[in-house]
């Protein structure tokens, strides 16, 4: 289970910008995850409640996850299409030339201090 890891990758960019603006307490965490990111979000949750509560500064910080949808740009014909449904291989076209360019992130989005 790697979500472990992705929370305390996560704590330590929130205890970062804590310290930078001098916060005590944080509300809420809002991450942003990638629709194919690997990290499966009930388990980063159950992750994040463990975790935070060993943190004087998180200890009772909610974690909010909004998922970004995967979206795949196609060099052949430059269009773009959702990933999860249609894979490597461009609907518009039938190319193979094709890269990720969204939903594969986790990002922090927002801290909210108390």
């Amino acid at each position: 289970m790697h979500e472990l890891g992705v929370v305390f990758h996560i704590m330590k960019g929130v205890k970062r910008v804590a310290a930078e603006n001098n916060l005590t307490e944080i509300a809420s965490v809002t991450v942003e995850l990638g629709q194919v990111s690997t990290v499966i979000p009930h388990y980063l949750t159950d992750c994040w409640k463990w975790a935070s509560e060993k943190e004087e500064l998180l200890r009772g910080a909610t974690l909010k996850i909004e998922e970004l949808p995967a979206v795949t740009y196609c060099e052949a014909c430059e269009n773009t299409y959702s990933t999860v449904e249609y894979g490597k291989i461009c609907p518009h076209c039938g190319s193979g030339k094709t890269y990720l360019v969204q939903g594969d992130q986790v990002m922090i989005k927002e801290i909210e201090a108390c």
